[in-house]
């Protein structure tokens, strides 16, 4: 697996797994990911993760949430922005608002991964990697 862009890998896998009502799925750990899948839970977009394997085989299992008896995922879209080939940055005044706040935006700052909430509260701005709702 060619894993240049592991964030859009990471948005994919989940998008997926959850059209597919799986319980969990795998992603590749890395530093950021594990941000990426600590903001996810914070925000309850997912249940848990937690780290399995050795050095290089570490990879990081996502519990999805679903709600209702239909199953019905909880994360509708995911949306990578800031993409390698073409990066976005946003400052503070100008951070997106998704859905008009029911959604997230994941952004990169200087202070960590956080949303476009905190980042607005702590008066950061950074790179906008990605849409959630």
């Amino acid at each position: 697996m060619a894993a240049n862009d592991t964030i859009s890998d990471m948005l994919t896998r989940i998008r997926n797994a959850s059209l597919a009502r799986h319980q969990t799925t795998e992603v590749l750990s890395t530093k950021m990911t594990r941000s990426i899948a600590k903001v996810l839970k914070d925000e309850g977009f997912i249940a848990d993760y937690e780290e399995s394997g050795e050095g290089v085989d570490r990879r990081l299992v996502l519990s999805l949430k679903y709600k209702g008896k239909s199953r019905k995922p909880i994360i509708t879209a995911l949306k990578r922005v800031s993409k390698p080939g073409l990066r976005v940055y946003s400052n503070r005044k100008d951070l997106p608002r998704v859905l008009g706040g029911i959604g997230i935006a994941i952004v990169s700052t200087s202070s960590g991964i956080m949303t476009d909430r905190e980042a607005r509260r702590t008066g950061v701005g950074g790179e906008v990697l990605c849409y959630v709702w």
